[in-house]
């Protein structure tokens, strides 16, 4: 990509927050406080509250379960090695990295490798301790976590429960740019899932999902734009942007379909279905693209 055009796309970014904002704030027609969303299943999706503006993001749960059911193996050389932990000495790599973790942890888990899982939550839990989010993943969840290893639903509904907890806590006390953080890292992670899966066993539905994460991609973008001028930020921002122009070629069908609530839970499901068309050439660039920006997190 030019440099040009990257200019083009992150102006674009940068002049779509105020108006975002602006929007959210103004008038009778208010978008809904975080208050008056009823919660979205974790397993399926990420409903993020930004200054009363919603956005998307597949839960990376969903990623690993459906890699599961796709037949795919368990693939530890995948996961962000948890000694690397130890490595990360600022607030801003250790919040994506507790993204990533994140995942890592819900891919251990649904793969039902309980001693993985008991690594990474030890991981998770002394990231959230060094960013101030220690409450969510406290001594009471590792005894529960370590007594329930033998069953997957329990160990998910608990990491679930502990990530809502830590974005409810951020959010509170108005440090939504680690919230940020830790969702970008546990989109990125998800991503290079199934970017690893496709490219050593080629799969149409995983094919598809790689593509529909396009909106989601945009979503992100807006997520991380106005912390867009900190040094940390601006290299990967404009990473993702970059990787945004690739997901611009592939063809996207998208049908509404109107969401249902569960009321008594407290749950909606997205019930909206979207078709992709991507080439094998635009799978290759977004697989290489997205080990970079990975690296850029991890490395």
């Amino acid at each position: 990509m030019t440099l040009k055009k990257l200019h083009i796309r992150k102006l674009a970014f940068l002049l779509a927050v105020p108006a975002i904002t602006f929007y959210s704030c103004g008038g009778g027609d208010k978008e809904k406080s975080s208050e008056d969303v009823v919660a979205v299943d974790s397993t399926k999706t990420n409903l993020v509250n930004v200054n009363g503006a919603l956005f998307s993001i597949p839960s990376p749960i969903e990623t690993s379960l459906l890699l599961k059911k796709l037949g795919a193996n368990y693939t530890k050389d995948i996961l962000n090695a948890a000694s690397k932990s130890t490595t990360y000495s600022t607030n801003y790599k250790k919040a994506l990295n507790l993204g990533v973790y994140g995942a890592d942890l819900g891919y251990v888990t649904i793969y039902e490798q309980p001693q993985d899982a008991i690594g990474y939550l030890k991981v998770v839990k002394k990231l959230a301790d060094d960013i101030g989010v220690s409450g969510a993943f406290d001594a009471s969840l590792m005894k529960r976590f370590e007594g329930n290893l033998a069953n997957r639903d329990s160990l998910l509904g608990m990491t679930s429960a502990a990530y809502r907890a830590s974005d409810s806590y951020l959010k509170d006390n108005e440090r939504t740019d680690v919230s940020a953080l830790i969702i970008a890292g546990g989109w990125v992670e998800s991503l290079y899932f199934t970017t690893s899966l496709v490219k050593a066993k080629p799969n149409q539905e995983i094919a598809n999902r790689i593509g529909e994460q396009k909106s989601s991609l945009d979503n992100l973008i807006k997520l991380l734009t106005p912390y867009y001028q900190q040094p940390e930020y601006t290299e990967f921002v404009d990473a993702l942007i970059d990787l945004a122009y690739d997901f611009d070629g592939i063809e996207q069908k998208y049908t509404f379909v109107a969401p249902t609530t569960d009321v008594t839970n407290k749950v909606t499901t997205i019930n909206s279905k979207s078709e992709v068309v991507i080439t094998e050439a635009q799978l290759k660039v977004i697989t290489e693209k997205i080990n970079h920006i990975r690296s850029l997190i991890v490395g």
